[in-house]
């Protein structure tokens, strides 16, 4: 059998200017079917390798695969305009090659599954939650011939007589330095780039879950419904050792220099994130990284912060999202607007930029309390603001309230505005131009404070934070017409 992971041709977030990685979804299952002998397996990028959907689609043809594999994990590559670009593939694939299986997983996919199979023909199946177990259980049954798939567990399928079912809960992989490394050996790693300016450039993924369970992340729809608060904050991370024998490979094989770990919460756990910087330190890995991680457990790691600069973290993620303690805790944060200000003022201390994000259009918001909302980003200061629109996945409170109040009709949806940059739902108070219109002023405000700037371009910061800021600068007026409506940029 011939199993084939597709990323389409499409672009990049409007605030990131050219930024694309290897998808850690196809990776990590490509690498797992791998090692287990199921298949035989290929990955075509074509947002990479720059090439046209005719070009994709002739080069589909070309290695006529038996089983085609589509899906993400990150937000990062585009909000859930990707899913637009996955289903369009899928719809001209099956045009093509009409005995080709396709399977989708990861965002958006395992929370809204059933409506996926009776909305798109095209599709063939869903992975809900993880996709290792689920892909080889559906290689295995393809092998075999079987028509019947209900029993496989995580497996979204289609009865005879068309309905669609559903299998059991697939349970959590509770170790994940049991999987293999990931394939890198299939993607075409010299076309990777990271903010326009970071290359070579890789995205990591070294933990899934997260302890927060915020009511507005993403993260809600990478799980079985079902069962979906239990999975999300069933946090699990890769041993230290295993993370950097995946960076020395980056480095040694691939040349990569720069990385983001991706994952929500990367500093859960202080003492493998001690020993992961000690032991990169001892090993000599350049590598430079980026990560996200929660205020409070940052404040955990204030005594290793110059520890985790010297192992080469010169830039740091923390949410702030909203304007008081009490919104906070509406949004089911668990943390503070002192905490958040006492990260990135003790990153800043440690030579480590910040990264805010800072969420606009949730269901109270009127004009007053979102510049209030910039306000208190002024204040608490942090280097790079990252504007999100609130965007209601699959599985997660927001998304059932917005069909409630009738803000969204999940049939009705153009997937390819919801990026988190365009404003695709108004609030009680504010209608979505409004919202877009709210937030394009939020994000030019920020940006205009000379101060700010100048602190920043005449810091001690490595040169690849000046390049970041550089590049969301360059791109506000992308950034300003998709909050107006305009432009597709993923």
């Amino acid at each position: 059998m011939k199993v084939l992971f597709v990323t389409p041709p499409m672009g990049s977030w409007a605030t990131h200017g050219d930024h694309k990685a290897p998808n850690q979804y196809y990776a990590q299952i490509a690498a797992y079917i791998r090692e287990k002998g199921l298949a035989e397996v290929q990955v075509l990028d074509a947002k990479a390798l720059a090439i046209s959907y005719d070009r994709m689609i002739e080069e589909i043809k070309n290695i006529n695969p038996d089983l085609v594999v589509f899906g993400d994990l990150l937000h990062s590559t585009g909000g859930l305009s990707v899913i637009w670009h996955f289903n369009e593939t899928a719809r001209l694939i099956k045009e093509a090659l009409p005995e080709v299986k396709i399977v989708m997983g990861g965002l958006w996919y395992s929370a809204y599954c059933t409506e996926t199979l009776e909305q798109n023909p095209q599709i063939d199946f869903i992975a809900m939650g993880e996709g290792e177990l689920t892909v080889e259980d559906l290689i295995n049954a393809l092998n075999d011939g079987k028509k019947e798939f209900a029993s496989i567990p995580g497996l979204v399928s289609r009865a005879a007589g068309g309905s669609v079912q559903k299998g059991p809960h697939r349970e959590l992989i509770q170790n994940l330095d049991d999987l293999p490394m990931p394939a890198y050996d299939l993607f075409p790693m010299d076309k990777y780039v990271g903010h326009t300016y970071w290359k070579p450039f890789a995205e990591l993924l070294t933990s899934r879950g997260c302890p927060g369970a915020c009511a507005f992340c993403y993260q809600w729809s990478l799980y079985d419904e079902r069962n979906a608060k239990q999975d999300y904050i069933s946090w699990r991370g890769k041993s230290h050792e295993k993370i950097l024998d995946e960076l020395d490979l980056l480095e040694k094989e691939y040349g990569v220099e720069v990385v983001v770990i991706q994952d929500d919460a990367f500093n859960v756990d202080k003492e493998n994130v001690t020993r992961f910087c000690e032991e990169k330190i001892k090993r000599g890995n350049k590598i430079k990284w980026v990560c996200l991680g929660r205020a409070d457990d940052w404040l955990k790691h204030i005594d290793i912060l110059p520890l985790m600069h010297k192992a080469g973290l010169f830039m740091g993620l923390v949410g702030i999202e909203v304007e008081s303690d009490e919104q906070l805790a509406r949004q089911g944060k668990g943390v503070t607007l002192k905490q958040i200000k006492d990260t990135v003022q003790e990153l800043r201390k440690a030579n480590i930029a910040t990264v805010g994000t800072v969420l606009i259009g949730l269901e109270d918001d009127n004009e007053a309390t979102i510049k209030k909302r910039l306000e208190v980003t002024d204040d608490i200061d942090p280097d790079i603001m990252a504007l999100d629109y609130v965007t209601p996945v699959p599985g997660a409170p927001l998304w059932r309230d917005a069909i409630a109040k009738g803000w969204i009709k999940p049939d009705k949806i153009n997937i390819r505005d919801w990026d988190f940059h365009h404003p695709v739902v108004p609030t009680n108070h504010l209608s979505i131009e409004q919202v877009g219109r709210l937030g394009a002023w939020c994000m030019r405000e920020f940006y205009s404070q000379p101060q700010r700037i100048h602190r920043i371009m005449e810091s001690d910061y490595d040169m690849l934070v000046k390049l970041c800021v550089k590049d969301f600068m360059t791109n506000l007026a992308k950034f300003e017409k998709a909050s107006s409506g305009e432009g597709s940029y993923v």
